[in-house]
This record gives structure tokens, C-alpha cells and sequence, in this order.
């Protein structure tokens, strides 16, 4: 993960990452704020699962505002997958059941 101008992390795209986002029509504005305010769990694959559940959408409702998060609930059901050792997204999604802690 690079610093980025804006404060926030610049992060890699594997080729596979771009695709999935574009397939699945993830915004690269909720691909940031994962990747900034989402919890991070291990997958037990060797990577690392970003995804906003109600602590991180609390962090992420004090920077942006409540309103802007209310309005944009249905885009919060996403998740992405970073790689442990390298920081790269590895693939991105929607979740439609929980995750399991």
C-alpha cells in the first residue's frame, strides 16, 4: 500500500481485481473506503477480507457524514479481498450473507 496524495492509501489491482470491479460495477469510491475505514478479517486462504460491517460504518459515517452513508447503504454490502503478504486487491464483490467471524 503507497500513501496517497489525498491522505487516503493508493493500493495494486491485480488484473483479475479490475475485471471482477467492472463485472460486478463496484465504484472505486467504495473500493477506497474499504480499503480506509472497512474491518479487516483473515480468509484463511492467505489474504485478508475488507468489508464494512456496523463499527466500520460508524468510522466511515464521522468522515463523510451520516447522510452520505444512509444514501449510499446499498453499495456498503460490498467486500474486497487483499493479499497478506503484498497488500494488493486480490477480488472484489457484493456479499449477500454475512461473514462469519
Amino acid at each position: 500500500l503507497i500513501s496517497g496524495e489525498a491522505g487516503g492509501l493508493v493500493m495494486d489491482e491485480t488484473r483479475h481485481a479490475e475485471q471482477r470491479a467492472q463485472q460486478r460495477c463496484v465504484p472505486p469510491l467504495i473500493r477506497d473506503w474499504l480499503a480506509d475505514y472497512g474491518t479487516r478479517m483473515p480468509d484463511r486462504r492467505g489474504g485478508v477480507v475488507c468489508f464494512f460491517d456496523q463499527k466500520s460504518r460508524k468510522r466511515l459515517s464521522s468522515y463523510v457524514g451520516k447522510e452520505v452513508v444512509k444514501r449510499l447503504a446499498p453499495l456498503l454490502d460490498s467486500y474486497l479481498v487483499l493479499s497478506a503478504d503484498e497488500g494488493s486487491v486480490i477480488t472484489m464483490g457484493w456479499r449477500y450473507r454475512r461473514i462469519r467471524r
